[in-house]
This record gives C-alpha cells, sequence and structure tokens, in this order.
C-alpha cells in the first residue's frame, strides 16, 4: 500500500493528508517548509520537483519511464512526462482489492423515491469490464467519442470508466438541458456512440426525456451505436437501441480478465464545455495524466479525502452535491481514484416547488454517514434561508467537513453553518467545523484556490492558494497586487489545463479564450523576475481574486464574481450568446441583453433586458414565454430574476452589445469610469440605465440593511 493511502488514524485523530505528504517530503525528500506559503512557493517555482513528488506520493502507475517532468514549461502547449503511459479507470480499479478486503463500498446511490443501491469494487470492476467489452465489440477505438445523457448515478460513473478503459474519449451533458443546449455541444465533437436514459426524476415529478433522445440520435449523424438506461423504468422502446442493462450484464472469464489500455500520459480524456460570451460553448479536452495528478493532488493534499481502509471507521464517505453537467460531478468522481466511497444523490436538493424541504441532502448525508458533504454555496444559503435545523436531520456525527464553491460564500452563511455543527457536536472537529471553500474551473478541471486543514478559517474567505497553482491577482498593467482586487491569472502551466480545443486545428480560439490579455513575455515569475519571451503567455481566468486581507497579510483569497459577461448561476457556466439564441427566437423580441450580478456575501441577480416588436408589451404571458424558452433550450437554472423591457441594447460601434461595462454599471461603478460613450453606438440610452443601475443600488442597499 502506498504512502499517500495508509492513515490508520480514525478521522478524528488523524494526520491530515497536506501534513502527511510534508512528512513524507521531509524523510524521502529532505524538504521541510517553516509555512504553507513557503511549500506553496516551492511548488509554483520548482515545478519539476513538485509535480515529481505528486507522482511519487501517489504512487501512480507506469509501464514505460519519463524521460522528463515538464519537457516544454509554456502556455499554452506545455509537455508534461512524455514516455509515460497511464489510464484514469487503471487508478481507480486498482483499489477493487483493497479496498474491497477492508469492508469499504465502492458507491452508495440514493434517488429521491427513496431507492438506495451500493456497488462494491469487485462489482464495478466487473460492470466496467462487461461496458468496455461491449463498445469495443460495437467497434469503438481509442480517441472515438462517446456521448452520455445521463444523471448522477452509479451507471453513469460506470460508463465513464468504461469509455476511458478503452482510451475512447467521455463527453456528458445533464438530462435537465434541453436539446438545443445539448446539441450545441455534441454536434462539434461527433460522437461514435450515445448512452441515454429514458428521463430523470427531479421534484418530485417523473420526466420523461425519449423524446429527446430521439431527436438527439435524428440530430447526430455520427453516432453509430445507442445505449438506453431505464432510468424510470419505462416500457416504451426506441428502435435500435441497445439496453444499457444488458450490455453491463456479462460476467464470464473475460470480463475477470479485462484490464484497461495503457495510453499516453496527454492520451484525451474527455471533452468538457465552458460557455463564454460569443460563440457555441467551448469544448474543451483534458487528458489521462493530468487529471489523474491533479484530481489526487486536489482531493487528497487540500480536500483532505482519502480511505484509510481502516474497517472500523467504515472508511471515508465522500459526498459532493452535483449535477453531471458541472465540473464537480467530476470532482466526485476523482473520490474513486483514492479508494474512496463516492456518496451520490440524483433529484433535488430543494424539495419541490409545493413542498420545499432543504434537509433532504442532509438527512441524506445521516442515513450514508457521510464524512466530507460538498455542495454550491447556494445550497447553504438556501438552507439558511429556511431555518434548516441539522439536530432534526439524523446523525451527522461522522461529517467533519464542508465544501463549498460554485459562487461566493457569504460570511453570515458560513457562520450559521458552523453554528449548527456546533450544537450537534459530537467531536472536537465538529466543535470548529471545517469549511474547505474552493474556486477553480471547467476550463482546467481543477481549483486554483481552496482549504488546507492546518490553516486558521475566516468566513467568507478561501484560505490559501492551491499547491501548483501560480496564481496571482493582476492589475490593469498586468502587475501583482496583494490586498487588492485583480484579474487572477496563472503564470505557470498546471498538468490539467486543456490540451487543446475541439475544431480549433490552429488553437487561435484556445489563446484567445485565456491567454490573449497577457501575450508571450508578459509579467513576472511567482519567484520575482520577468517572464521570457518563451515562457508563452499568461492564463487569464476570468473572475475577480484579492490575495490576502486588505493590509495584504495572510493566505487569505477573495473571489469577487466574473470579471467578464459569462453566465455563473451557482457554479454552472453558460455563454449569454446561448440564451440569445433562446429568447430572440421568440417573433415579439428584437434584441436582448442579459447579465449575472454576483455580490460578495449577498444573492446573485441576473435580469434580462429585451427589446420587443412596436406595439407589444411585457405582460406576464410573454414572460413566462420567454422563461418557458430559456428553461426548453437550456436549463431552468438560467431563467433570470428579473426580465426588463427597454428600448435600446448598448452597442459599440462594431454593434457588440455592452454586457460588460452595464454589468460594472449595476455593480456599482460609475458610468464614466465603464464605458467611452465615443466608442458606442447608441450612447444616448445610458441614462436609462444609469438611473436603473441607481435604483438597483438602492433597492440593494435596503435588503442589506
Amino acid at each position: 500500500m502506498n504512502a499517500a493511502t495508509h492513515h490508520p488514524e480514525t478521522p478524528a485523530t488523524r494526520i491530515p493528508r497536506i501534513r502527511h505528504y510534508q512528512n513524507w517530503l521531509r524523510d524521502q525528500r529532505g524538504l521541510s517548509f517553516a509555512s504553507y506559503h513557503d511549500l506553496w512557493r516551492w511548488s509554483v517555482t520548482d515545478l519539476d520537483a513538485f509535480w515529481q513528488s505528486v507522482w511519487d506520493y501517489f504512487d501512480v502507475q507506469s509501464p514505460t519511464p519519463h524521460s522528463a517532468v515538464l519537457a516544454k514549461n509554456v502556455m499554452p502547449g506545455a509537455e508534461w512526462f512524455p514516455g509515460a503511459q497511464v489510464n484514469y479507470a487503471q487508478q481507480v480499479l486498482r483499489h477493487v482489492g483493497p479496498a474491497h478486503a477492508a469492508g469499504v463500498p465502492a458507491l452508495i446511490s440514493e434517488n429521491e423515491k427513496g431507492q438506495v443501491r451500493e456497488l462494491s469494487w469487485p462489482e464495478l470492476g466487473r460492470q466496467v469490464a462487461a461496458l468496455a467489452l461491449h463498445l469495443k465489440a460495437q467497434g469503438v477505438q481509442p480517441g472515438d467519442r462517446v456521448a452520455a445523457y445521463l444523471p448522477n448515478i452509479p451507471e453513469t460513473m460506470v460508463a465513464f470508466l468504461a469509455t476511458a478503459s478503452i482510451g475512447a474519449v467521455w463527453s456528458i451533458c445533464a438530462p435537465d438541458m434541453g436539446t438545443g443546449a445539448v446539441l450545441d455541444r455534441f454536434k462539434q465533437i461527433e460522437p461514435k456512440v450515445l448512452i441515454a436514459c429514458d428521463g430523470v426524476t427531479w421534484a418530485g415529478r417523473d420526466i420523461d426525456r425519449l423524446g429527446v433522445v430521439q431527436e438527439l440520435r435524428a440530430a447526430l449523424p455520427s453516432v453509430q451505436h445507442t445505449l438506453l438506461y431505464r432510468n424510470l423504468d419505462t416500457t416504451e422502446t426506441i428502435a435500435g437501441c441497445a439496453d444499457y442493462t444488458r450490455a453491463t450484464a456479462q460476467n464470464d472469464a473475460e470480463t475477470a480478465a479485462f484490464e484497461p489500455m495503457w495510453l499516453p500520459f496527454d492520451h484525451p480524456l474527455w471533452v468538457v464545455y465552458s460557455s463564454g460570451t460569443t460563440g457555441l460553448p467551448k469544448p474543451i479536452v483534458h487528458g489521462h495524466g493530468g487529471m489523474i495528478l491533479v484530481m489526487m493532488m486536489l482531493g487528497s493534499l487540500h480536500n483532505d479525502i482519502g480511505c484509510s481502509y481502516a474497517p472500523a471507521t467504515l472508511g471515508e464517505r465522500y459526498h459532493w452535491y452535483s449535477s453531471t453537467g458541472w465540473v464537480m460531478w467530476n470532482a466526485q468522481l476523482a473520490g474513486l481514484m483514492s479508494g474512496t466511497t463516492c456518496v451520490i444523490f440524483d433529484g433535488s436538493p430543494g424539495g419541490s416547488k409545493d413542498k420545499p424541504d432543504w434537509t433532504v441532502l442532509w438527512r441524506f448525508a445521516a442515513r450514508h454517514r457521510v464524512s466530507f458533504f460538498g455542495a454550491g454555496a447556494a445550497f447553504y444559503a438556501n438552507c439558511m434561508k429556511a431555518h434548516v435545523d441539522l439536530a432534526q436531520c439524523g446523525d451527522l456525527s461522522r461529517v467533519w467537513a464542508l465544501g463549498t464553491t460554485g459562487s461566493p460564500l457569504a460570511p453570515d452563511v458560513q457562520a450559521w453553518g458552523t453554528e449548527q455543527f456546533r450544537r450537534i457536536a459530537k467531536t472536537p472537529e465538529q466543535q470548529d467545523i471545517w469549511w474547505c471553500n474552493i474556486s477553480g474551473g471547467t476550463d482546467f478541471c481543477g481549483a486554483f484556490i481552496g482549504g488546507n486543514r492546518e490553516l486558521p478559517q475566516q468566513p467568507g474567505v478561501m484560505q490559501c492558494r492551491m499547491l501548483g497553482a501560480a496564481v496571482e491577482a493582476w492589475n490593469d498593467a498586468g502587475e501583482p497586487v496583494v490586498g487588492e482586487v485583480g484579474e487572477l491569472v496563472c503564470s505557470q502551466p498546471i498538468p490539467s489545463m486543456p490540451l487543446y480545443l475541439v475544431n480549433d486545428p490552429d488553437g487561435a480560439r484556445y489563446r484567445a479564450s485565456y491567454f490573449e490579455m497577457y501575450p508571450p513575455g508578459h509579467g513576472r515569475k511567482p519567484g520575482g523576475g520577468d517572464l521570457p519571451k518563451e515562457a508563452g503567455s499568461v492564463w487569464r481566468h476570468g473572475d475577480w481574486l484579492r490575495v490576502g486581507d486588505e493590509q495584504g497579510e495572510g493566505e487569505w483569497c477573495v473571489i469577487f464574481g466574473r470579471s467578464d459577461a459569462t453566465i455563473n448561476r451557482h457554479g454552472l457556466r453558460m455563454g449569454t450568446s446561448e440564451i440569445y439564441s433562446a429568447v430572440e427566437g421568440i417573433p415579439e423580441v428584437l434584441d436582448s441583453m442579459v447579465v449575472d450580478l454576483e455580490y460578495l456575501g449577498r444573492d446573485s441577480f441576473m435580469p434580462l433586458f429585451v427589446v420587443l416588436r412596436p406595439g407589444v408589451a411585457l405582460d406576464d404571458g410573454l414572460k413566462k414565454r420567454l422563461a418557458d424558452a430559456i428553461r426548453t433550450s437550456l436549463s431552468p437554472r438560467f431563467i433570470p430574476d428579473a426580465i426588463v423591457q427597454v428600448t435600446e441594447i448598448p452597442r459599440t460601434l462594431s454593434g457588440k452589445k455592452q454586457e460588460l461595462p452595464i454589468k460594472k454599471l449595476l455593480l456599482g461603478q460609475p458610468l464614466d469610469k465603464v464605458v467611452n460613450k465615443e466608442a458606442m453606438a447608441n450612447p444616448g440610452c445610458l441614462a436609462w440605465y444609469e438611473a436603473f443601475a441607481q435604483e438597483h443600488q438602492r433597492e440593494v442597499g435596503a435588503k442589506v440593511g
């Protein structure tokens, strides 16, 4: 058993994973650090030594040696671990024997109907092997795309692992997404196989998705094989679909002998989607090796999870509530790489519209003895507003950590949760429950900022920058600032940064998405000194960040929302262009603009401004049609908080909608600081938006007061 998974301590007394790693560095590498900041600084200045230590500490396997750690240090285009061969599924399935022998299940799942299933490690391995062999029998080759339209159920994780095990490339959309949004994504990757479900249960209702599945098949000519999982146990069939359950039923010598294939370190693993302000969603490709290293490091060293294989404590049970369309599903899945039991819930976390109930997930966590409980920041805020009493939710004594992400966590919400656990505490850890607040992104499928069990906590802020992440806040001049809000940048490569974007042969869209603001040679090294031009560009993430407190002291980090116009609804991003496509398809709508306002410590607010045809008024019926268009084409998550009729949408001389300036105006910045009227086609409309912004600020102030 490797050093990273052997922790004989009980949850109440065990050494935090990051301390165990530092002890290992001392004993195996002769490296000691006086503070976390010193450790972080080493991790972002000696990239070869740090990432080699991650490889060794987690005992990553390869049948062939690598000739270098970072053979080419440039962004974009970094070359990691050339010569190594890995497989994400192999990293998971290596735990089949040890974890099962220790009495630790692989997966525990429950849905809204109370149906509970437990999947052992041997059964997980068997189902993965059976489905992998089925896919190979259909002619699926390494590099072929497998698209999934599935909810957060064990079958989805099995399907991903089977896909990865044979070198095919995975991509998934959640079944709450409408046909248009799914096709905007899947058409770009031309999948060979589609794995879909007949429907989902949400907020007490069964929602049939067979019609959507038929539309997807008809619009995706590249699909040669479709697997249907009967999540609702429907009897209706779709001609030409294979049955998922039958495809995973094989149990013979061939499945027992199955092994994931070894792949180059940078072999494509999955395609995820991150929406910008224009055009189709970006189809982002990540590699096997990068995701293994970054997810293991994030999960164990910063989130402090990782099964101890100790039967007396039932192992660790990791839950992070997520839709399959959110990158946190990928993070939940990654718990399997450390042999941890993943505990997943499929359904609404807040009950139904008629019967709201924000105790659902807490009672679920109590029933299944969850040890790490994660959710979006908005979930905790809703629990506080609903006056949830955790003392009435069952035995939560095993919960020792609360994970949160997706949007800034308000200080009063964190204080509420901490006080709740103080009232029910049965262990010293629960007296001051640890909040693991992280911030990262789909774009590199990791976190830039997160938690550290050994650092002090402060409500409303994150504890530190992640190891290996050369993150800084830069001002408009491209200079690092401390104690001030600036653009979040990363000046050194990370193994999980995208390999490339689909249909971007010259890399132009990739560079424009992340590297255009700070060209080659711009900025300074984390350890000091100018970045040479050959070092490439600097990653600009699109968030506002402050490092340190207002005096520049401490490791604290605060995210102040998006610095661009991308919509971020509780961690799920959507490009404004996708909303416009849905809204402006309604005949009465001539033009539209949407902005997403994220306030530190307060609820977000997303207004939609619409210009209507002459003589048309914005009544309740039209508002409902607008909301329904967004619900059907995209997702209910992106229905605006307010729909407002306007006479004009502000545009530049070149015709671009002025989303970001209006967003800044509504957040309280003065008009003359956010827009250049001389560069506008219709500056006369700004007076209305300025008045609207002032009224909005008064309403926000009244709520806070």
